[in-house]
């Protein structure tokens, strides 16, 4: 005979809950309790330390969701630009060059030096000509090239010299060329220089260099336009304001050495060159008169 351990009972002689009538344990249930008028079970402490764990997982999900919403992102300098900004400082000038040679037109502006010589230039350029004016120390003329013709205009005191007392043959000549187109030979010595002023590629290879290692600088607005810029030799060896808009054009530049600072605009804009009518132009031959800016 299988002897039972003695269960204690309660004062009225009933089993305790924990106990069925059969005198066996039941299956372990959450313990169940009244807390206040609401019914409340406890869990297992393993149950609830996962649900902790589970409610620990949301809240940080939950605070990493609403923390990063609220933080203000860093601003996209490119964001809607043509890119190029991303790219290191020597491709953003190859692209620049690129788009300036295969550009039909573009109007320059601004101080050259050259050869210990200040000009200040505003043409209009394109592949088979161009036309704009000169100023060299005190005297300024206006050039126009279509195709391999070309013509000088400047008033009375550029073609007399510039002298204080000019003689009356300079008087005579600088009467007879004052606002004409005159047309230089192209046998002149003064013939290549002058078209250097009028022929685009010329001018921009000339002009677009920049010496010493390759940088990029600051971004700023050039007419408007948001750019990027390309230094040289941190700075002494020039620099280029690139276009960060549509074509990376190149929009400004400052020459190393302190040797002029150009503007570039109109980009692609085009323009018509017209020969001046025969009434308001002179040939004066195989050779131009000395001017008061020495160009023959």
């Amino acid at each position: 005979m299988q002897v039972r351990p003695a269960l204690k009972g309660r004062p009225d002689g009933s089993l305790p809950d924990s106990v069925d009538g059969t005198g066996t344990l039941p299956a372990a249930t959450p313990d169940t309790r009244m807390r206040g008028s609401a019914l409340v079970t406890a869990f297992p402490p393993a149950a609830r330390a996962r649900r902790a764990a589970l409610l620990g997982v949301v809240c940080v999900g939950l605070t990493a969701a609403l923390t990063a919403c609220g933080e203000e992102q860093p601003p996209d300098p490119d964001k809607g630009t043509n890119g190029v900004g991303r790219l290191r400082a020597s491709a953003i000038e190859a692209k620049a060059r690129n788009a300036a040679r295969d550009a039909e037109s573009v109007r320059l502006s601004g101080t050259v030096v050259s050869k210990g010589r200040s000009y200040k230039l505003d043409m209009r350029l394109k592949e088979d000509g161009g036309t704009g004016s000169v100023t060299s120390e005190d005297s300024t003329f206006e050039l126009l090239r279509i195709e391999d013709e070309l013509f000088m205009k400047a008033g009375a005191d550029f073609w007399d010299h510039g002298a204080e007392q000019p003689t009356e043959s300079d008087e005579t000549a600088a009467g007879k060329l004052e606002d004409k187109y005159v047309k230089v030979p192209d046998g002149d010595p003064a013939y290549d220089q002058l078209r250097g002023f009028t022929d685009k590629d010329v001018l921009l290879d000339g002009l677009l260099g920049l010496h010493g290692k390759l940088a990029k600088g600051d971004r700023r607005k050039v007419g408007g336009v948001r750019t990027i810029e390309v230094t040289g030799g941190k700075g002494t060896g020039g620099s280029l304001a690139v276009s960060l808009i549509g074509t990376p054009y190149p929009l400004k530049l400052e020459r190393a050495g302190d040797a002029g600072v150009v503007r570039l605009a109109d980009w692609d804009e085009g323009f018509t060159l017209e020969a001046p009518d025969k009434d308001e132009t002179v040939d004066y031959g195989g050779r131009l008169p000395k001017t008061s800016d020495g160009a023959s």
